[in-house]
Order: C-alpha cells, then sequence, then structure tokens
C-alpha cells in the first residue's frame, strides 16, 4: 500500500545536503512526511582513510553524525513536516529503492561522494532513477529556484496521462505555470542514394501536433482548473527542447521512456539526457507497471 512519504538519500556530500533540502521543500508544498536515509558499507568514504579499519559502531556513528546534520539541514528548510531518519549497513542503491518502494517519491542528489569528479551523474542517482519502483527526483543544476515554470514532456505514449497528473500536482503545489512541450522530427525515406528527409506540410506537421497536445492535456486542465498552461511544439530532439526550457523552469517532469528506443530500457534517452544536462531538478515519473 502507498503512501505519501517522501524518502531522500544522504552520504555526507554537500550535494546530498542539497537534495535533502529540496526534498524537504517538496514534503512541505505537499504536506507529506520526510524520510532521510543514508545507506554505508565498509568502504563507506567517511571511513575509508583511517588508519585502521574502524570497527562497524565506529562507522554506525559516524553514519549517524551525518544523518543528523541532514535532519538539522531539512527543519531549517520546513520546521512544518514530520521528519525520520536512519542510517543503515548495506548497499546505497538497493536500500534507498527498497525503503521506498511505497513511497510517492524517492530523492536524490545528481552524484554524492566517490566516483570521478567529472562524472555528470553519480553511479547510485543513476541506479535510482533506472530502476526504483517508485517516482524519482534527481537535484541538480538551479536547485533552489523557486520561480518559473515547471515543465513536462508530451510524446503521445501509455506513460502520458500519468506523466501529466504528476506534473500539474506539482505545477498547483507551486503556484507555477505549466509548459507542456511536444518535440517533433521530420520522418526520414530511404531515396536509393541514401536517406533524406520527405516532403511535408510544415504548418501542418505542426498544427497536427498541436492538436495531439491539447487533446492530451485538456482532461488535466479540467482537473487543476487552478494551473495556468501553456503549450510548445517544438522541432527537434525532444530532449533539447526540454533541456533549453529547463534553464528558467523550477522543475521538469517526464515519464520513464516514450516511444522509440528499445522496449526493455527502463528509462528513455530522453530522461537519460535530463539527468546529465538539465539545468534544474528533474522528476522522473514512473508509472507503477513501467517495470
Amino acid at each position: 500500500m502507498g503512501s505519501n512519504e517522501i524518502v531522500v538519500g544522504v552520504d555526507g556530500s554537500e550535494v546530498s545536503l542539497t537534495a535533502t533540502r529540496w526534498a524537504a521543500r517538496e514534503a512541505s508544498l505537499r504536506g507529506a512526511p520526510l524520510r532521510i536515509v543514508l545507506a554505508y558499507e565498509w568502504a563507506w568514504h567517511g571511513a575509508q582513510f583511517t588508519n585502521n579499519p574502524p570497527a562497524e559502531q565506529t562507522a554506525h556513528e559516524q553514519a549517524d553524525r551525518q544523518v543528523a546534520a541532514a535532519v538539522a539541514e531539512a527543519r531549517a528548510v520546513a520546521p512544518d513536516i514530520a521528519i525520520s531518519s536512519a542510517a543503515v549497513r548495506g548497499r546505497p542503491a538497493e536500500t534507498l529503492m527498497d525503503t521506498a518502494r511505497s513511497a510517492a517519491l524517492l530523492v536524490v542528489g545528481s552524484r554524492g561522494h566517490g566516483g570521478f569528479v567529472n562524472l555528470l551523474l553519480g553511479s547510485i542517482s543513476q541506479q535510482v532513477a533506472t530502476h526504483a519502483d517508485t517516482a524519482v527526483a534527481v537535484v541538480r543544476g538551479r536547485t533552489g529556484a523557486t520561480e518559473g515554470p515547471v515543465v513536462v514532456g508530451v510524446d503521445g505514449s501509455e506513460s502520458t496521462g500519468h506523466t501529466l497528473d504528476i506534473a500539474f500536482q506539482e505545477a498547483a503545489a507551486r503556484g507555477a505555470t505549466l509548459v507542456a512541450i511536444k518535440a517533433y522530427e521530420l520522418p526520414v525515406v530511404w531515396t536509393g542514394y541514401g536517406v533524406g528527409a520527405q516532403a511535408y506540410d510544415m504548418a501542418e506537421v505542426e498544427a497536427h501536433d498541436r492538436q495531439l497536445l491539447t487533446e492530451a492535456v485538456a482532461p488535466w486542465h479540467d482537473k487543476y482548473p487552478g494551473v495556468k498552461v501553456e503549450t510548445l511544439v517544438a522541432k527537434g530532439l525532444a530532449a533539447e527542447a526540454l533541456v533549453g526550457v529547463s534553464e528558467t523552469a523550477q522543475l521538469v517532469v517526464v515519464g520513464t521512456r516514450g516511444h522509440g528506443g528499445f522496449a526493455g530500457l527502463l528509462l528513455g534517452s530522453v530522461g537519460q539526457q535530463l539527468l546529465h544536462h538539465a539545468h534544474c531538478p528533474v522528476l522522473i515519473a514512473r508509472t507503477p507497471t513501467a517495470h
């Protein structure tokens, strides 16, 4: 049975504390409880450079201190929310996904301790965003933005309704405008001499996609009448359009995967690119049947 709880993963890094502050604000907006979780192993960053291998108790005490610091950050941002916390020995990605299995949202930073400094997305964040059973927010870019719209990518796939529902909820909670974007590319054909663009009436193609976008948004606009909605049809790659608009947005919402690609993929290429390049936090609106 699901709950409205928000779970955030921490590891003591500044990135994870930023994610904690974002998660606390999100919990306050939703009127939801927040659970802060730190999962550690023996190769945990805070213990691996001591002269002697630390005892489990020592490692756990260090983890408890970092969890306490995260709780303090959350309370400073949102003193009105209920907060619980835990430091657990285990694999971080697996522990977070298990803890958040019945939660409404799992929040992680774009990267934490370990790995290579030039990586745009940490391995734990990547695993969680790809495999979690619940919606996942990866906090990156302009993490403190409270102005600007909530942006949602619409592609007409089966998950579009669920993605739009979550995007409208986020916009309503923030009192923000919702910008729904549908991107299109002109099909190409084999001409005998190579691959080339087929002749299309650009105005007709755009009008067709605009109609599809309007029809997709309409039911949710009726459900959330207080949310101002703007629709945008963009020529080109969906990921490029969404990354571009994210420069002025406070949140981008996308589904797990849409049309195209391989059916076995758990997260589509648009979601993957946003996790690496978006200028604001990204929410992956995973559907309960996504796996």
